[in-house]
């Protein structure tokens, strides 16, 4: 009978790793750049060089580590593969439990903000109602779930994993969220496990045209605004998308080997407005479990996997915000037949639950009071 264990996890990073990850900073080979091209030809190098300078001479990783150790972690082996995760519960002990997924390059770090007010309302100026029991798992393959050893981890079967997780921790009814990879996972969970999942609440909706002009008729000018913030992620940063779906390995050698390689991986998605020490937790919880060509690997079996046909059931809400493409909602019906709440902020970006819990959690709280917890 397979293990069925859950066992307790502490983050401890052995020092030589810190002090190896230090004698290879101080040993990068800088490439040149053509002077004034800005971010034509990739990430700019002042970007990459003032992180780079900040993890070396400023950075400290032991601060992070001890504020993530703050929250009881665990592994367990679900399919086959080991799985890492906070579970932070509530005091009130009928809280409604949730399962948050993050994306790439982001981690569990993305929601360290807001595991407080999320797990503790009263303490943060809410509800006491409104309290959950989160669980937050590292994705298969990335950070201290990885790396993976076999093929196959598509979004479905990490959604089957979740179903297998949140039922070994005796959740009979829980929420899921997500960012990024999340929002696509998230949704899957739903459809996998229905009897389970209470709704699902995401901050993108991955639904686009498909090709039929009536579509198009009569945009609004929110909908034209996120098709040009689709255009313009398309023409200028989708080469990480197609070179992970096609050959993960390849950059994957660079990226395993050099801090620097993986940073600039990164940092093209991180984004320059993303405090310095939080994207660099990030980027460690990659280096630090040497998971850079691992997590890529997700993007491979998504795109030889067969997609869904059938639109969701459940309900679905999304918290979308402004400086990242969260979708469009004539799309998303389209793909999930059960829409109950839309909201749209005009700022907060890709990390909205860093950059703006104070947006961010509200909207959760009130998607799930909306649907019955």
């Amino acid at each position: 009978m397979p293990d069925q264990s859950v066992t307790p996890f502490r983050m401890n990073v052995p020092q030589q790793d810190l002090d190896d990850l230090r004698v290879r900073l101080e040993r990068t080979r800088w490439g040149e750049e053509v002077p004034g091209a800005g971010a034509d030809y990739g990430v700019p190098y002042a970007y990459v060089r003032r992180l780079f300078d900040r993890w070396l001479n400023g950075y400290d990783w032991r601060t992070w580590e001890a504020r993530l150790n703050q929250y009881p972690q665990f592994t367990s082996t679900i399919d086959g593969q080991r799985i890492h995760f906070l579970h932070v519960c509530s005091p009130r002990k009928d809280a409604f439990p949730v399962i948050m997924t993050h994306g790439w390059p982001g981690s569990i770090v993305e929601f360290i903000d807001v595991i407080e007010p999320l797990t503790n309302p009263e303490a943060h100026g809410g509800d006491p109602a409104d309290a959950f029991h989160v669980v937050i798992p590292s994705l298969p393959g990335y950070g201290f779930s990885g790396p993976t050893r076999e093929a196959g981890w598509t979004n479905q079967r990490i959604a089957r994993a979740w179903a297998a997780l949140m039922a070994r921790l005796g959740y009979h009814r829980y929420g899921a969220v997500g960012n990024d990879a999340g929002s696509m996972i998230s949704p899957e969970l739903g459809r996998l496990d229905p009897d389970h999942v209470a709704g699902v609440h995401v901050t993108q909706v991955f639904s686009f045209p498909s090709g039929d002009p009536d579509e198009m008729k009569d945009l609004s000018s929110d909908e034209q605004s996120q098709l040009q913030t689709l255009q313009w992620f398309y023409e200028n940063k989708f080469s990480f998308n197609t070179l992970l779906s096609q050959q993960p390995q390849t950059i994957g050698y660079a990226i395993d080997d050099s801090p620097v390689g993986l940073l600039a991986w990164q940092a093209q998605l991180l984004g320059e407005d993303l405090d310095e020490d939080f994207a660099l937790t990030n980027v460690m919880m990659y280096w630090l479990t040497r998971t850079g060509s691992s997590a890529g690997r997700l993007y491979y079996e998504n795109a030889r996997a067969p997609r869904p046909t059938a639109p969701t059931t459940l309900a679905l809400g999304l918290a979308g915000f402004g400086g990242d493409f969260y979708g469009l909602r004539r799309f998303a019906q389209r793909d999930h037949a059960n829409i109950v709440h839309w909201n749209t902020f005009d700022h907060g970006g890709h990390f909205a639950a860093h950059k703006v819990p104070e947006l961010y959690v509200p909207d959760v709280r009130a998607f799930f009071r909306m649907i019955g917890r």
